[in-house]
């Protein structure tokens, strides 16, 4: 099953723009996975197992490198939004 993620991160700090930035390069790193990002969220695309252990990986190493943030995310499965 294909499933569609419309991801958020928010971090609680003042210089926000370098973890906002290494979440994307991190989730970028991850092959069968259609990724694109725009001005207020990423959308993750592929196979629905694939795809949610790839964000919740990279939340983690989000989190362990940048501490706090807040993640909003649409998890819309059997949609292919890209």
């Amino acid at each position: 099953m294909q499933v569609t993620i419309d991801i958020s991160m928010y971090p609680n700090r003042e210089d926000f723009i370098p973890p906002i930035q290494g979440f994307i390069e991190r989730i970028n790193r991850f092959d069968h996975l259609k990724i694109t990002t725009f001005p207020t969220s990423t959308v993750v695309q592929g196979e629905y197992q694939y795809s949610m252990q790839a964000v919740q990986q990279t939340i983690a190493e989000c989190y362990r490198e940048y501490h706090m943030a807040v993640y909003v995310m649409k998890i819309i499965p059997g949609y292919e939004a890209l």
